[in-house]
């Protein structure tokens, strides 16, 4: 691996530039990015300390900023200091402008202004806290989404991460044995949604949980092959039996799990509203 500084430089909190970044890097091989993050950069002596930072440990610079001036200094200091510097949305904001026949409002971190939006975010958030691993079960009609599946399917991530997107979000847990909550057989308005995963790979990641929580009983029906893939196949009966939509989690990340979610939830508010 070749270590590389990478210096992410923003007038905002650095969430937009971090992602773009990531979603990049991923292409090379090889390569080892130590990360150097200049978030909420809205000063001269701020960009001052930045470039200064960047003077320490040259790299390329990514960058979102709106205001021209402290773009101009950036720019000339990375120029200076011959290093790289790429304004990573300026095709996409121009290009849109053009598009829109409208001027930039060059103001920064309007992506995060308290807004109806951002307060359906934190009531969707809380929400999924309130509403997890089968919790608070009267309040189940209230969501719009409700995950079910076995122990270790990534429902919580993938509640919390719907939650940043507005989406209310609870999540019930599959034990067999135990009955689900009565109320997910009559919440028409809800999109109930299985969750499950090859059951080799949910034993090594129980037999992983046990671990980091000290819990060395590798001889439990909990992580026990044959026990697992009965769990599995009971949740995905249930599963069909309520023509609930499935979704295999094995080889996904919680965004793609969470990408399917939204895209299924659209579709049933789309089939509620004809």
């Amino acid at each position: 691996m070749t270590a590389y500084h990478l210096h992410l430089v923003s007038d905002a909190t650095g969430e937009t530039i971090n992602s773009v970044a990531r979603a990049c890097l991923v292409q090379f091989e090889g390569i080892e990015p130590i990360e150097h993050v200049w978030s909420l950069v809205r000063t001269r002596g701020q960009m001052e300390k930045a470039l200064r930072g960047i003077a320490d440990h040259p790299g390329p610079v990514l960058f979102t900023l709106v205001n021209d001036t402290l773009r101009g200094f950036l720019v000339e200091g990375c120029r200076d200091l011959d290093v790289p510097c790429i304004p990573v949305l300026d095709p996409v904001i121009h290009r849109l402008a053009s598009c829109f026949g409208v001027e930039i409002s060059g103001q920064p971190g309007l992506q995060h202004a308290l807004d109806a939006e951002y307060f359906q975010r934190m009531d969707a958030m809380n929400f999924a806290l309130a509403h997890d691993d089968g919790q608070l079960q009267d309040g189940l009609a209230k969501a719009d989404v409700v995950l079910v599946g076995v122990s270790r399917t990534s429902k919580t991530p993938t509640c919390l991460y719907l939650a940043n997107r507005g989406i209310k979000t609870a999540n019930v847990p599959v034990v067999p044995g135990c009955p689900l909550p009565p109320q997910l057989q009559a919440m028409p308005k809800t999109l109930v949604i299985g969750l499950t995963k090859d059951p080799e790979r949910l034993v090594q990641v129980r037999r992983n949980r046990l671990r980091m929580i000290a819990e060395g009983h590798d001889d439990t029906d909990y992580v026990d092959l044959d026990s697992v893939r009965e769990e599995v196949a009971f949740a995905r009966k249930l599963c069909r039996q309520n023509s609930w939509p499935i979704i295999d989690v094995t080889r996904r990340s919680i965004e793609e799990t969470a990408a399917t979610v939204m895209n299924l939830y659209a579709r049933h508010r789309g089939a509620d509203e004809l």
